[in-house]
């Protein structure tokens, strides 16, 4: 393979990284999928998709990713939910993460986080596995010829999955590690193969760095309307809620899958491309997402296929729960050109309720946004972590808490303001159960959630009746075209509607738990909100 060298006087010696083999600048696709077939990382599929598995890891290891306690970033990080590692132990990974990777071939690319220019953050991303660098080419966005000779990085990830930490040594909790330090702008990322641990680390990087710019961080996807790049909607969800699914409607235009900024310009895409599981995969229902896996260069990541045709089975889930497929962005026909968008109209939160109590749609005040994306109810669905085998309910504040290196009230202040400034409807979709809990009832159904999606976007929704709900106080439609009336009525749908009391009060004590936590550190408006 040719070693291109786009911008040499911005060298991997110049961040301490020396004594490396060949190192490959700045591959393109047709020939990081290469040297990954040369190297045995994985094989060419049906269109030239590559198929790939990661190993004992088919998921993110949330209790193995730590940030530096350093004197810079003290009192601004969360450390309830951010786990510290004393700069001394993460110098040490860090020595030993170089020495380890002396003699050893090396793929790197030149990045950017942000579709915003005036706002976007310069990454280089050091990978030992070639497809590595085809999958984070694909999640943030790619400079043209002209920005890569310019191009110097505000951060640089090393990811190094052959190397194992040592928890004594390096003070983590096993062999797999994920460190990142602000003051030295590095992420190090030891003993996983799973691609996703790349391009959430500089999600967390952002979700950092951008309120210190009046910037708000979202864990969203986000669409707007055909040529009205102000009718924006976005829409909040941990992973299996269905943000991308619900955002590529091909009806409206796709800014991007899951991960956005909203500042006084409006909506920008961190990323370049997009990373959607692929479990139950159907041609019917998300043609557009099904198409890319028998695409060019799209990494299929953890799916059983034919051994001779190659074919994939989207049902079996022996391998993980967390199938997946990573594309660019333009793969997607009704993909924004520059993944920019105004101020949005719509923010939808989306839950994926395991319990079945949750209506399918709810329309909120502003407070009880606030109050539902400070409590961030869903369930972790299986594959996305590692050891989660069945729905597990949770509440992950801001729809992304292991994403969020700052307090809660900041990142729900921003979105407070932002929703003011903007006048959004807001609204609650819930994706998971209905007819009975997890075990019992059955999915929401896809076709329903699309049509009540529809109507709240094209604005005839808030023109129909609505009732008061008498557990959570938020307004529920009665009956809306094209869905049926018991389906938005969660009681009716379960054969012992005492039985759905019982689970509805168990989930409201639930949420009032939670929200103990929040209650002196918020505005008078939410806390009237909050279930008393």
């Amino acid at each position: 393979m040719a070693t291109p060298r786009v911008n040499p006087n911005c060298r991997l010696e110049d961040q301490g990284i020396t004594g490396l083999g060949n190192v490959y600048y700045n591959l393109l696709e047709p020939s990081l999928i290469n040297a990954a077939i040369e190297r045995g990382e994985g094989k060419l599929g049906r269109g030239g998709a590559f198929l790939v598995t990661t190993g004992k890891h088919t998921g993110r290891s949330p209790k193995d990713k730590f940030v530096v306690r350093t004197p810079s970033v003290e009192d601004s990080i969360w450390w309830d939910n951010n786990q510290p590692m004393n700069p001394e132990a993460f110098d040490r990974l860090h020595a030993d993460m170089l020495a380890h990777m002396k003699g050893g071939d090396y793929f790197v690319q030149d990045l950017f986080g942000g579709a915003d220019p005036a706002l976007r953050l310069d990454v280089r991303v050091v990978t030992e596995l070639a497809w590595h660098g085809l999958f984070i080419r694909h999640l943030l966005r790619r400079p043209d010829a002209a920005e890569l000779a310019g191009f110097t990085p505000e951060f640089t990830i090393i990811n190094c999955p052959s190397f194992k930490a040592d928890p004594e040594r390096h003070g983590c909790r096993s062999e797999t590690v994920i460190a990142l330090n602000f003051e030295k702008k590095l992420i190090l990322i030891g003993n996983t193969q799973y691609a996703g641990e790349n391009k959430k680390g500089v999600f967390t990087l952002l979700n950092y760095l951008l309120p210190a710019k009046g910037v708000m961080p979202m864990h969203c996807s986000a669409n707007h309307a055909p040529g009205d790049k102000d009718d924006v909607a976005i829409f909040f969800g941990l992973s299996g809620t269905g943000k991308t699914t619900l955002s590529a409607e091909p009806s409206r235009v796709l800014i991007g899958d899951d991960e956005h900024g909203w500042s006084d310009r409006g909506i920008f895409n961190f990323e370049g491309g997009c990373y959607a599981k692929t479990i139950n995969l159907s041609p019917r229902a998300e043609p557009e997402i099904y198409k890319t896996t028998s695409t060019f260069a799209t990494v299929i990541e953890n799916m059983v296929h034919d051994p001779d045709t190659l074919e994939l089975d989207f049902e079996d889930n022996s391998i993980t729960d967390n199938m997946r497929c990573a594309y660019p962005l333009h793969y997607i026909s009704n993909a924004s050109d520059d993944s920019l968008g105004g101020q949005p109209r719509n923010v939808i939160m989306l839950t994926c309720d395991a319990y079945g109590v949750l209506p399918p749609i709810a329309r909120l005040t502003p407070a009880q946004a606030m109050y539902h994306f400070l409590s961030g109810f869903t369930s972790k669905t299986p594959g996305t972590e590692v050891g989660v085998t069945e729905p597990i309910p949770t509440f992950s504040t801001c729809f992304g808490a292991p994403f969020m290196p700052r307090r809660p009230e900041e990142y729900g202040k921003l979105l407070q303001e932002r929703i003011a400034k903007s006048g959004a409807h807001c609204w609650l979709v819930n994706t998971g159960w209905t007819g009975g809990a997890f075990g019992t009832g059955r999915r929401m159904p896809i076709a329903a959630t699309r049509a009540l999606l529809a109507a709240a976007l094209d604005g005839s929704l808030g023109g129909v009746e609505f009732r008061k709900d008498p557990n959570f106080g938020f307004d529920v439609p009665v009956s809306v075209p094209g869905v049926e009336d018991k389906l938005l009525d969660p009681r009716q749908t379960w054969a012992d509607p005492t039985a759905y009391d019982a689970q509805a009060r168990k989930l409201v004590g639930m949420f009032s738990d939670n929200f103990a936590q929040y209650a002196d550190k918020i505005d008078d408006d939410v806390r009237a909100a909050a279930i008393g």
